[in-house]
Order: structure tokens, then sequence, then C-alpha cells
């Protein structure tokens, strides 16, 4: 392992500790991390196949998650973190009715996963509808064998119908934006030099 990947490491671990001071849903937390810690030991595994960068993305989408299990998605407090920070609450000033933050994280799954893979645009494209496919069904495998309150709480629906159709969608963008600029930083130095 890398010195640099070590520091990573050692960064999210200190995150993900913090994250587990007083949980106000530790069961649902812990639902969540479950994931994380497989992430983390498939991190470790390709340890040698990854670069620094390609860690740095992974974990800085695993730090939005561990953020967001620590509040089950749902009830992320953004609204008091950008009012003490800008004096604006985001819900307010955009008239939201639901908490956006799981939709920041399916977001940064497509850009962090595209900017690991390193693939062609279309080929990360797939592979980050198909693993964003697989955990909808995961949380639907969830909401069918948990009890009613733990499956909203581990999915965060919000009542929303059309949440898992919304998360495949930005996770898609997000793998969308990442390949294009890419593409366009590729192109770049080549452009410059004609």
């Amino acid at each position: 392992m890398t010195r640099g990947q070590l520091w990573l490491l050692g960064a999210f671990g200190v995150l993900a500790g913090l994250t587990w001071i007083d949980p106000p849903w530790p069961a649902e937390q812990a639902l969540h991390s479950s994931l994380t810690a497989l992430a983390i030991a498939a991190l470790v595994l390709l340890r040698r196949r990854l670069d620094t960068a390609q860690w740095a993305w992974a974990l800085l989408f695993l730090a939005l998650h561990t953020i967001a299990a620590r509040w089950i998605y749902s009830f992320v407090p953004y609204d008091d973190w950008t009012d003490a920070l800008f004096g604006v609450r985001l819900s307010e000033a955009f008239s939201w009715q639901r908490n956006h933050f799981d939709r920041l994280v399916h977001f940064a799954y497509g850009v962090c996963l595209t900017a690991v893979l390193r693939q062609k645009w279309l080929r990360s494209l797939e592979i980050v509808l198909a693993t964003s496919a697989l955990y909808e069904l995961l949380e639907w495998a969830i909401a069918m064998t948990l009890g009613a309150e733990t499956a909203e709480a581990y999915n965060g629906q919000q009542g929303d119908m059309w949440d898992a159709h919304a998360d495949m969608a930005l996770a898609a963008l997000g793998a969308l934006v990442t390949s294009l600029a890419s593409s366009a930083r590729r192109r770049s130095p080549a452009e410059a030099t004609r």
C-alpha cells in the first residue's frame, strides 16, 4: 500500500469514527456501513491496481455515503450547514419538500466510480447504471424483508415513489459529466498543439 493510499485511508477512518459519536440511528447506520466495509475491503484487495487518485475518488464517494449514513440519508442537516456557512437554507431557497442529500450521493457515485474506472464513457455509463440498478434492487429486497420502519429508514425514499428512478438517473448523469470532462481534458492538449 502506498503512503498516499494509507493517508487517504487514515483520513477516511477518522471521518468514519467521528460519524459514530453518539449516532442517532445506530442500527440503520450499521446497515449502511456494512456496504462501506465491503468497499474498503475491495479497495485494499485492489490496492496494486489502483493509484492514489483512484483511491481518492473512491474514498470521496465513501465519505459522502458515510456522512449520509449517520443521518440515515433522510435527515442530513445540510440546511443547518449552509445556513451557518452562507446564511441560506437550501430547502427554502429551492422550495424542496424532501432532503436531497441522497441525490447528491447518487450523483457523486456516478462521478466517482467513473473516475475510478477510467473507462470509455459508454462502458462507464453501463457499469454505473448496472451497479445502480443492483443497489436499488438491494433496497427493494430490504424493503420486502425488514419491517416497514427499518426499510423506510434505510431506503430514505421520503414518500417519493420515483426515488429509485431519480437515483439511477443522477448516477448516470454523474458518470456522463465525468466522462465528458475526461474526454475534453484528453482532447485539449492535442488541440492546443495544432
